[in-house]
């Protein structure tokens, strides 16, 4: 695939045009920032257009379905130059809207629970395609950038694991930040545990809201739902964790899916507290979307919030996550293979 305009940072596009005047640049980049293509950029010299579509696409992310729940909540089908799909959702809270995003094609962690790596790691995006669901998403509801924007937040929590796409993640959180004007303290990365680049990611950026999908505090547990756990143990993530909660001055944000007879015992609740002392720290626990293919069980609401007072007793800040758009294959991946295996709603 060629390369695209989108991937490039502001300098780098000044140098595509060196010797036009600075006013040249300041067009292009507003054009490219906003994701338009190369008919949309009107007021630059059909020359200049020319020149560059010859080596560089314009962008390599469309809207190729969305899907609408009754609680507002928009789940995106988008296509990508080569055939593939990945997904995204629009969520509305009441300090904004978030967009969730893919940062690879498929996943190769493949954790227990999750869709997204039934099919493994098909290739990484680039730091363009995932800047591009939020200038395709923003530019479907009028955004601009800066202060007109329509998305007010990120959550890269798609599909994929952000830290194996490392280098194209951190390019992306400088594209979002400089040109839309999304600041780093209102995007979230979740990790599976990859702690080498936890420590990078503390040294190199910071600022960004870390959200460790951790699931279970014991290796026993840990290592059958999620294999990267037997590369990098529980302590030794923590270890990670604590590194980047005070390096960066961050809260950080524990994400813990309850798993029917997996992870919701009192045993695992005192050892996630144990885990979590002196930490500042806050766990989401998650309501499980059915996989069909991972045959894992959803606890009951009245399991989830018994789990929840005990860790609350024990000393931990922690809520339920509010689940949004499940009536659209809401969780990671499950709208993508149901595409991919032909199914309709009919």
């Amino acid at each position: 695939m060629r390369p695209l305009l989108m991937d490039m940072t502001r300098d780098e596009l000044g140098a595509l045009l060196e010797g036009l005047p600075k006013y040249r640049l300041d067009q292009l980049y507003s054009f490219v920032i906003q994701g338009s293509e190369y008919n949309d950029m009107t007021s630059l010299p059909k020359s200049l257009l020319s020149t560059l579509s010859e080596e560089y696409d314009a962008t390599g992310v469309s809207i190729l379905e969305v899907r609408t729940a009754p609680d507002g909540t928009e789940k995106y089908l988008f296509t990508l130059r080569d055939g593939n799909i990945i997904e995204g959702v629009l969520m509305t809270y009441k300090y904004g809207r978030t967009i969730c995003v893919s940062t690879q094609v498929g996943c190769r962690m493949n954790c227990a629970f999750c869709a997204s790596g039934i099919d493994g790691r098909v290739r990484d995006l680039t730091a363009g395609e995932i800047l591009g669901q939020i200038t395709e998403v923003n530019r479907r509801h009028g955004g601009g950038v800066k202060d007109k924007r329509f998305i007010t937040n990120v959550v890269l929590m798609g599909s994929g694991e952000p830290l194996d796409n490392y280098d194209n993640v951190v390019k992306f959180l400088g594209l979002v930040r400089d040109g839309i004007g999304i600041s780093l303290r209102n995007i979230s990365l979740s990790t599976s545990g990859l702690v080498p680049n936890i420590y990078r990611l503390a040294d190199e950026i910071g600022g960004v809201t870390l959200t460790i999908s951790l699931h279970a505090p014991l290796d026993e547990i840990r290592d059958k739902i999620m294999p990267v756990n037997k590369a990098y143990p529980i302590l030794d993530l923590i270890k990670a964790t604590k590194y980047y909660a005070q390096k960066t001055g961050r809260r950080v944000i524990f994400e813990y899916v309850m798993l029917k007879g997996v992870n919701d015992t009192r045993e695992c609740a005192i050892a996630l507290a144990g885990l979590l002392k002196g930490l500042p720290a806050h766990v989401n626990l998650i309501n499980l979307n059915y996989v069909e293919e991972k045959k894992l069980l959803p606890c009951s609401k009245k399991q989830t919030y018994e789990f929840m007072a005990l860790l609350e007793k024990l000393g931990v800040s922690v809520t339920v996550r509010r689940s949004l758009g499940s009536e659209v294959a809401g969780a990671c991946g499950q709208l993508r293979r149901s595409v991919l295996r032909g199914e309709t709603d009919e």
